[in-house]
């Protein structure tokens, strides 16, 4: 391998802004311009434009108690019985079809409700809402 086969690269580092006359990037402002908020010091990640406006994440509500810092794990996926409407005959609705059917992703929790009706009976073996168990009884 010589120095004339290496590929040749097109991109340059990034200069680093105010770290003097050996960083290539001028001297006395170090490339950020004369005056103003972002020559003297960064601006905060959440900076909107103005110090009047509320940002983002100021307008967003404040998530209260104890749960607060946990991620919303394990709530179930919410299926009603009218999405069953066109369900194969001969097909059980399983987690397992569910997730061949790619309704769902593997591990997923899932919970039948009651919300519209069945056109023909389904073998469904789910955990399910009481109504959605009487309307099933009844076909």
């Amino acid at each position: 391998m010589t120095l004339e086969k290496l590929t040749k690269t097109t991109t340059k580092p990034k200069k680093r802004l105010g770290r003097g006359y050996g960083s290539g990037k001028g001297g006395h402002t170090s490339g950020r311009g004369q005056k103003g908020q972002k020559s003297r010091s960064k601006l905060p990640l959440y900076f909107e434009g103005s110090k009047m406006r509320k940002t983002y994440i100021r307008r967003m509500p404040m998530l209260r108690g104890k749960l607060r810092f946990k991620a919303k794990k394990n709530q179930p996926v919410i299926f009603n019985l009218k999405d069953f409407a066109d369900w194969p005959k001969d097909t059980p609705v399983t987690v397992e079809s569910l997730v061949k059917a790619g309704w769902i992703n593997p591990g997923m929790p899932v919970k039948l409700l009651g919300e519209g009706e069945l056109k023909e009976p389904l073998k469904i073996d789910l955990p399910m809402s009481k109504s959605a168990a009487r309307k099933i009884a009844k076909k």
